[in-house]
């Protein structure tokens, strides 16, 4: 298959899917961390997402998508769509930050553009998101933990065409990924206070589990149920 990862610089998903033979390219306006510049695109996607078009890579490759892309899986920016941020967007009771929801606003613009994209199979990751913003209802909620990944975040899934993820491995998670700071809403000492993670682009990658888990469910044949690929994985047990 070719597979386009949009929003993605560290190449997890990327690689993973290029580990079981499929074409799959990332794209993200940062350069790419995950070692394959000649599998990175960087710069704006939205000129790609439909497909038929030409690339270049970062090696100065030069490569030409002549169709429409098998699969698209997106992980657009949530800095301000996330229901996280939601203290950030009432800073007072009753009053709205008007600049963060303009901003939310084109956020969800951009997430859009990936929902709506001309291509069969579509997954798009985000955090839940603000409920001001009527998004579009999500079709799963996933946990790092269930993949065998030690860290709880709630992660959403938008998908087309594709099934839902099945745990691979569920571990006891250790803490949250994301801090949430020392207190809860109530002003109580957290005694899950997260990791203390500040950069925004090491929270944002995706966790190995869940990559692998994205390739080898979605990339390995088109599995169109979930109790599908359930007999699929009884079948290695």
């Amino acid at each position: 298959m070719y597979v386009l990862v949009a929003c993605e610089e560290s190449q997890r998903v990327c690689i993973e899917f290029r580990r079981l033979g499929h074409i799959a390219f990332s794209c993200d306006v940062q350069e790419q961390s995950g070692g394959h510049p000649e599998w990175h695109i960087k710069g704006d996607v939205l000129p790609l997402i439909n497909g038929k078009c030409t690339f270049q890579t970062e090696d100065g490759v030069s490569h030409e998508q002549d169709g429409n892309w098998d699969m698209l899986i997106a992980f657009p920016p949530c800095t301000y769509l996330s229901n996280a941020g939601a203290c950030r967007l009432y800073p007072q009771k009753g009053q709205i930050n008007k600049e963060r929801f303009e901003k939310g606003l084109k956020g969800k613009d951009f997430f859009l553009k990936f929902y709506h994209a001309d291509c069969e199979r579509i997954a798009i990751e985000n955090p839940i998101p603000s409920t001001i913003y009527d998004m579009p209802k999500r079709s799963q909620i996933i946990q790092p933990y269930q993949f065998g990944d030690e860290y709880s975040k709630a992660t959403c899934l938008w998908l087309k065409g594709l099934p839902e993820l099945i745990p691979t491995k569920i571990v006891k998670p250790i803490c949250s990924w994301v801090s949430a700071g020392s207190k809860d809403h109530k002003g109580n000492p957290r005694k899950n206070k997260g990791t203390k993670h500040c950069s925004s682009r090491i929270r944002s990658k995706t966790f190995p589990g869940i990559a692998r888990a994205m390739a080898e469910q979605w990339g390995s044949g088109i599995i169109n149920t979930k109790e599908a690929y359930q007999q699929k994985l009884d079948g290695f047990v």
